[in-house]
């Protein structure tokens, strides 16, 4: 009489190349997941699906049509979204948020950890009851190790004819035909962020106190 025992113990036994193609089946599952989330990762979807009590009111902007009404990141209407970077970049150059926003590897896990625990400040809104504070330039690039001008004047994005990334002068250059060039220097240095604005209509701060400034398209007048 065969010895049940022993028989069942040798078929239970799983033969080494099966494990191997399970391996692998399981690697290659694993390999197109991270991939595929990689890849989403780099979407505007992204942002609002993963974060979405803060971020819902960026992607707004972001999908805005330039030339229309819309809405500004604080549900504010804008009666030309032409103004806001984010609409005219992803239309004019077909930018994605990571395209200015670069991630870093610190960067995202200190803000994942901090939107996780929610230590994060909202200013009160009406329409979407809190949106992030404002950040200057050089605070979206602080994580890079670069100056605040880096994160528009990259190799990429604003160059000049021969690729060379734009410099101040360059800018200033660009913008001599105008009235009051709103990049001479005239009452001191300022950041590039303090006039050209992503998710709300940017302001052209010149206005401030001359009112004979040109104002772009979609853009606002500055006000005290």
């Amino acid at each position: 009489m065969q010895d049940e025992s022993k028989s069942g113990g040798a078929s239970a036994k799983q033969p080494p190349k099966k494990k191997w193609i399970v391996a692998g089946v399981v690697a290659v599952v694993l390999v197109v997941a991270c991939g595929g989330m990689w890849i989403w990762h780099g979407q505007p979807s992204f942002c609002a699906a993963i974060c979405h009590t803060p971020m819902d009111p960026y992607l707004a902007t972001y999908e805005a049509q330039p030339g229309t009404v819309a809405s500004d990141k604080y549900g504010e209407q804008v009666e030309n979204a032409s103004g806001m970077l984010s609409a005219t970049h992803r239309v004019d150059a077909n930018a994605g948020c990571m395209d200015c926003h670069v991630p870093t590897l610190s960067e995202q896990v200190s803000e994942g950890m901090a939107w996780v625990s929610g230590n994060y400040t909202l200013e009160a809104n009406n329409t979407y009851g809190g949106v992030l504070s404002e950040r200057s330039d050089a605070q979206l690039t602080a994580a890079r190790g670069t100056d605040g001008d880096a994160f528009c004047l990259k190799s990429g994005c604003h160059v000049n004819a021969d690729e060379s990334v734009m410099t101040r002068d360059d800018l200033a250059k660009l913008t001599s035909d105008m009235t009051l060039n709103p990049h001479q220097v005239e009452h001191g240095e300022m950041a590039c962020t303090d006039c050209h604005k992503a998710h709300r209509a940017s302001v052209n701060q010149c206005s401030r106190c001359h009112l004979e400034a040109e104002i772009p398209e979609g853009w606002v007048r500055a006000t005290e």
